[in-house]
């Protein structure tokens, strides 16, 4: 099985369609100072992006740009590790930490493998960087998104109610996918009514492995 290319940069031969959830995966990660030392590359894959996407993917790079490395990397922290309602993971919003949330993590395993493909790391494998790497090079990651379309428009709205500028890069992906259908609209309206369900017994945090432990991944 071939692992999913790393996320470090946007190839510079991707399509319009690819190097548009190529690059939302690469801003949607923790800022390293790669981010920032390819800002150049970063700017033209963002020209390469469907129409739709581009304005969104460039004012969140005009921000990385006037903004200290710093305080992108605690904003990104405070707005990502910090906040239940902005995780980035997309089954957390429909199935919270229950026992439905693991057979939902199983249908990503599922497409993955399908596809002869398996995340690298040891992220789980809904956490929407690694599901924007597959939708990359693979119409199953696409599927995926399209499944999860409330998912990404909860947290689209919360990131926006935040007022952080990592909205317009969930803005761009969204922009990439078909509009909400009525069942997701009233699925995200219940959703933000309730929050997530609850049933903490024998189940593993939201949260990315190691992160209760103090270990931060891939950082």
């Amino acid at each position: 099985m071939t692992a999913l290319p790393a996320p470090a940069a946007v190839p510079a031969t991707l399509p319009g369609q690819a190097a548009g959830y190529k690059l939302a995966s690469v801003l949607l990660q923790y800022p390293t100072r790669a981010l920032f030392d390819g800002l150049d590359e970063l700017d033209a894959a963002a020209r390469s992006a469907p129409r739709a996407a581009r304005g969104h993917l460039a004012a969140f790079l005009a921000w990385l740009r006037a903004t200290p490395p710093h305080e992108v990397a605690q904003h990104y922290v405070e707005t990502f590790d910090l906040r239940r309602r902005s995780a980035l993971y997309l089954t957390y919003y429909r199935h919270g930490d229950t026992r439905r949330r693991g057979m939902a993590l199983l249908a990503f395993k599922t497409a993955y493998r399908a596809a002869g493909l398996a995340p690298a790391g040891t992220e789980l494998p809904d956490y929407l960087p690694v599901v924007l790497d597959f939708a990359a090079v693979a119409p199953g990651g696409e599927d995926l998104l399209r499944r999860h379309r409330a998912d990404l428009e909860l947290l689209r709205r919360a990131l926006h109610e935040a007022g952080t500028p990592y909205a317009r890069v969930v803005d761009a992906v969204c922009a990439q996918l078909p509009r909400l259908a009525r069942r997701d609209l009233l699925r995200v309206r219940a959703a933000e009514q309730q929050g997530p369900p609850a049933e903490d017994v024998g189940l593993e945090p939201f949260a990315p492995p190691g992160y209760l432990t103090g270990e931060q991944v891939n950082r």
